[in-house]
């Protein structure tokens, strides 16, 4: 990915060096941020809202594969399923902080294009850049990003509060960054058998941007606060849409019905699925990093949000006993099954 560049070892710089190098030109924003990078701890100030923090780690070879994810949308990546995780709050992302761990073969100039993916990310959600810290690796490139937000205690959501009745939403669509991977794992098989075979990408753009350059829907916290909805409750879909069904009904001591046929699949996403004998219905429910929003609303909000092009209605939460469910587009009902995608197997 970048051994044709201009090329500095980092040791030319240091660990101190290379963190100044690298957090010379953020620029902060947030009037929340005090005191950013450049001290022993960053210094915040939310005025009584309630703070929200999440950690995600990202590993090569377990999370992401160099030989097709540029190092700009990688690091643009590794804040969006952050940031994420503070919108399934119901909250806003203010700050983020950034750790790397680097192996030998990194030159300044492929932790620059990492870093410029970041600020890029950083910048187009009105994020701060506040710390982190670098370190050698053995293992290959680690990337470890907090982030941090705030919100008000009646507006946070929970994943456990979910109430019988209640409409289950999602926003977008769902299956398109699977089918991106298994795209991009296809054309780096046949790259590796034969070299001179140039990747087959031509109109697919969507689904590989879905896989490698995924949006944190900040837009939907937004809009439902616009709308006066509150959510029930919120999680977002990293890991495929039956497991984040499952963790809300299991958190609260609920069942569901899901309608298969109200499942938003984009037509690339589905006719992709079809050239590789997928069922897009299950790429939909199993394959993850979609990172989009999976809420519930009560029926009474059902006309604020009925006729949004961008919230599917996809079903709704039942007794427990009832069990969770998934309706067939033939109206048989199949119990749902989390099939997602795990990162300790």
């Amino acid at each position: 990915m970048f051994e044709n560049i201009e090329r500095t070892d980092i040791s030319s710089l240091g660990e101190f060096g290379l963190i100044n190098h690298l957090t010379k030109n953020i620029k902060l924003t947030r009037s929340s941020t005090i005191k950013g990078a450049g001290d022993d701890a960053a210094v915040l100030d939310f005025s009584g809202k309630k703070m929200l923090i999440s950690t995600d780690l990202l590993l090569e070879g377990i999370h992401f594969d160099l030989a097709y994810t540029p190092l700009k949308h990688l690091g643009y990546k590794s804040v969006q399923v952050n940031l994420s995780d503070i919108y399934a709050m119901n909250g806003t992302a203010s700050q983020i902080t950034v750790s790397l761990g680097l192996s030998s073969k990194f030159p300044i100039e492929a932790v620059e294009e990492i870093y410029s993916g970041i600020l890029l990310a950083c910048d187009k959600y009105k994020v701060d850049l506040v710390g982190g810290d670098t370190s050698s690796s053995k293992q290959g490139l680690v990337i470890s990003v907090t982030s941090i937000g705030y919100a008000d205690e009646a507006d946070i959501c929970y994943r456990n509060t979910a109430g019988e009745g209640d409409l289950i939403c999602v926003s977008g669509d769902l299956g398109g960054a699977y089918m991106g991977l298994q795209l991009l794992e296809r054309e780096k098989a046949i790259y590796l058998e034969n070299p001179q075979i140039q990747p087959d990408l031509e109109g697919k753009d969507y689904i590989i941007e879905r896989q490698l350059k995924p949006e944190a829907r900040k837009d939907i916290v937004e809009l439902l606060q616009d709308l006066n909805i509150r959510p029930t409750s919120m999680i977002d879909v990293s890991d495929g849409l039956s497991s984040e069904v499952i963790h809300i009904c299991t958190q609260s001591d609920k069942g569901c019905n899901l309608y298969e046929d109200k499942l938003p699949i984009d037509p690339m996403t589905y006719d992709t699925a079809r050239e590789f004998n997928l069922d897009p219905t299950v790429c939909a429910l199993s394959g993850g990093e979609d990172y989009e929003l999976l809420f519930t609303i009560k029926q009474a909000d059902y006309d604020k949000i009925k006729n949004n092009m961008d919230i599917s209605i996809i079903g709704h939460i039942t007794e427990k006993s009832a069990g969770m469910n998934i309706i067939s587009k033939s109206q048989i009902s199949h119990p749902l099954k989390a099939q997602g995608w795990n990162s300790l197997k």
